[in-house]
């Protein structure tokens, strides 16, 4: 069985991507989920998983002991393994626009990445109308973001990015945690694939493991010194 390396759920982005697209595909996996206790090379986090990739990062995905490392070169591997499953759009133009989003995906939004870390279980609302009052770079982010999805959405006609749930929603998905957690002023039909992607029983269960996880980390909090229930 496919084993998938993750950090904690509620912070992880990275691990998000491939651990909701293996499960929303119904592929099976055992999840080996890695605690973030800090990144330094003595940490547990650093030693456990460094045992299993030379990069030390999640996500990893090992098959049968081959490992894979990184969301794109995964998704690549699970596409390729699974075609069944169609996790790219079968069309040829709609495959390469689709790895076309995911590689700007990959590298870029480098403003929204850094103000609005992922942090599924706070409600940072506040925070984020402070980050869009004084932050263009990620209003612009945001901005190439809407004009992205509202091209997709018209042309495939939903319900997700590309038609049905593929790569690309799976590699978005981290977008809309960020989105929903910071309250980003989007427009409605933006909010609308928002909650459809959430709704999804992949994203759901991810959702839902996150909000129980309970496992505060300061390092990863830039504007909580504390959960709010636990203040």
């Amino acid at each position: 069985m496919l084993k998938l390396y993750i950090g904690n759920k509620n912070y992880s982005s990275w691990s998000m991507r491939p651990w909701v697209l293996l499960r929303q595909a119904d592929i099976a996996f055992e999840e080996v989920k890695v605690r973030f206790d800090s990144f330094d090379s003595s940490s547990s986090f650093k030693k456990t998983i460094g045992d299993v990739t030379p990069v030390g990062k999640v996500p990893a995905l090992v098959d049968d002991g081959f490992v894979v490392w990184d969301t794109l070169a995964i998704a690549e591997y699970l596409a390729e393994k699974f075609p069944t499953k169609t996790l790219w759009p079968q069309d040829m133009q709609a495959r390469a626009r689709a790895r076309s989003l995911c590689a700007e995906m990959h590298s870029g939004f480098g403003a929204l990445r850094a103000a609005c870390p992922m942090n599924i279980e706070a409600d940072l609302a506040a925070t984020g109308q402070l980050i869009w009052r004084d932050k263009p770079a990620v209003r612009a982010d945001v901005a190439r973001i809407v004009a992205m999805w509202r091209e997709l959405l018209a042309q495939h006609k939903g319900p997700m990015l590309m038609g049905k749930f593929g790569i690309v929603d799976a590699f978005f998905a981290p977008v809309c945690m960020r989105l929903k957690s910071y309250a980003l002023p989007v427009p409605a039909e933006i909010t609308a694939y928002i909650e459809r992607l959430c709704l999804l029983p992949g994203v759901k269960a991810w959702i839902d493991d996150a909000l129980l996880e309970n496992d505060f980390r300061d390092f990863e909090e830039p504007y909580r010194i504390a959960p709010a229930k636990a203040a």
